[in-house]
């Protein structure tokens, strides 16, 4: 059956040494794909010379006509490009222990639209969480880490994310570290949270560490996971202000309600092709 073909929304990131000309060989492209553009955001790194393009466009043609048409300047300017359709849903791992204000807030937003991911699994090393993930419809794998174990863990976590075709993995304070292998393999694609009282207040209870400090603000940090520990790209961060009237459970709540905006915003901006790292830091379209 004949007919026009129906106009897609597309996001397109880009990085590519800086250079002048770089918008408008980009946009001429567009043009030649007969594209409208509807979101167009860029930055110049002074610091590492580095240009960033994020757009997002409607056009008719399909995706192979738009990398082919895009090729040429790609190779002239050296580029890494990102396409891909702007309803897309990210295919996402998620990973718990215990606690389950992260998992929660991720998989209510993803069930009201406001993030763009398809969570295909949980994985969690203890088991308490599987009520949560059932109820959301989401398969919960439980696989325990101990030091005799951890290597067969990673092992099965690797395979999980091969079978269910994983784009994304969020450590959703998951309490286990992964190995400098598995980060590696998976550069670019784990995020995690963790409270910003780092180095400050590391180990067990960090919340109950910083209340007997008398902390005046508490926060998050929202990362990308590297071999080096909770020191990643860092995607968004947050704070809340506390007194030093409030017990130590106010703290523990604000805590828990800062992480899970925080890691829900990151894993949405990721998922939005809105993040493109820059070194050991990233650039963040808002």
């Amino acid at each position: 059956m004949g007919g026009m073909l129906t106009d897609q929304e597309w996001v397109l990131s880009i990085s590519c040494p800086d250079r002048g000309g770089i918008v408008h060989a980009v946009t001429g492209v567009l043009v030649d794909v007969d594209a409208t553009i509807t979101e167009s955001q860029q930055f110049g790194s002074q610091d590492t010379e580095v240009f960033f393009l994020r757009l997002q466009f409607r056009t008719g043609a399909p995706e192979e006509v738009i990398r082919e048409a895009l090729a040429p300047v790609v190779r002239r300017l050296g580029m890494s490009i990102e396409l891909h359709p702007a309803s897309r849903r990210q295919r996402t791992l998620v990973m718990v222990s215990k606690a389950g204000h992260c998992l929660n807030t991720l998989l209510f937003q993803q069930g009201t639209g406001a993030l763009p991911t398809d969570i295909v699994g949980v994985v969690g090393n203890h088991p308490d969480l599987v009520a949560l993930a059932e109820f959301h419809g989401v398969p919960f794998h439980h696989i325990p880490v101990t030091p005799e174990t951890k290597d067969d863990a990673e092992a099965q976590l690797l395979r999980l994310v091969e079978e269910l075709d994983v784009e994304l993995v969020v450590l959703a304070r998951y309490m286990q570290i992964l190995s400098p292998a598995v980060c590696e393999r998976m550069r670019g694609r784990v995020i995690n949270i963790h409270h910003s009282f780092l180095p400050s207040f590391k180990g067990a209870r960090p919340y109950h560490q910083a209340h007997a400090r008398g902390v005046k603000i508490i926060g998050a940090t929202a990362h990308y996971v590297t071999s080096d520990l909770d020191e990643g790209p860092i995607i968004e961060q947050d704070v809340a202000r506390v007194t030093h009237a409030q017990p130590v459970a106010d703290f523990v709540e604000q805590g828990q309600e800062v992480e899970a905006s925080v890691l829900a915003r990151a894993v949405r901006w990721h998922a939005q092709g809105r993040v493109i790292l820059d070194g050991n830091r990233t650039v963040v379209f808002r």
